[in-house]
């Protein structure tokens, strides 16, 4: 082993924001003290409950991805872990995510995007 992920960093325009629309669906706390990062307005941190550590970095002229655009590609997306796929996907959308491809139904996963446009799929446990 060379090294040990210590956080997943996002770019965003508003990273308190984001930072709360993942606190609503992990759980956590935003902007935990901790002296491996230091808060301002340019960056925030959640640490999830599940001890996992997500940042936002603030860029102003942040371009969202467009999935599934090969000119604006995801770079990566995040796979959350759900029990309902139907219930959580209301709870996503009331927090601010946008659905992006809901699949034909018989699929375990759907693709939103966080407030950002970050890409990410609610996968059935």
């Amino acid at each position: 082993m060379i090294a040990k992920l210590q956080c997943l960093v996002l770019d965003c325009t508003d990273v308190v924001g984001l930072a709360r629309f993942y606190q609503s669906l992990l759980g956590g706390e935003v902007n935990r003290p901790d002296p491996r990062w230091s808060l301002d307005d340019g960056w925030a941190t959640l640490h999830t409950d599940a001890g996992f550590v997500v940042a936002f970095q603030r860029v102003e002229a942040h371009r969202p991805p467009r999935w599934p655009d090969p000119a604006h590609p995801q770079q990566f997306h995040l796979d959350l872990g759900v029990e309902d796929l139907d219930q959580a996907q209301g709870e996503v959308l009331d927090r601010g995510a946008t659905l992006l491809d809901e699949g034909d139904g018989k699929r375990g996963w759907r693709i939103f995007a966080d407030p950002a446009g970050h890409p990410f799929c609610l996968v059935r446990d």
